[in-house]
């Protein structure tokens, strides 16, 4: 069944203007503070396995960071 080329299939109400909303908007205006505190990392499933949440994985590496100094 094809929609009627006329009617819009969004859900966006009627009174609601696209161009008031977004009047003023800034693109990527916190991008620099979001990539400056983002340290993530993505694990081998392997290494998933082993270290299955964040705080293991801290730990190890600060094992190794001591051993290290060794």
């Amino acid at each position: 069944m094809k929609t009627p080329k006329n009617k819009l299939n969004d859900e966006l109400r009627p009174e609601y203007d696209l161009g008031q909303l977004l009047k003023g908007a800034v693109r990527g205006k916190y991008a620099k503070r979001y990539h400056a505190g983002t340290n993530l990392v993505l694990l081998e499933p392997d290494v998933h396995k082993a270290f299955p949440n964040g705080r293991s994985v801290n730990d190890a590496l600060r094992l190794v960071m001591e051993l290290r100094k060794v």
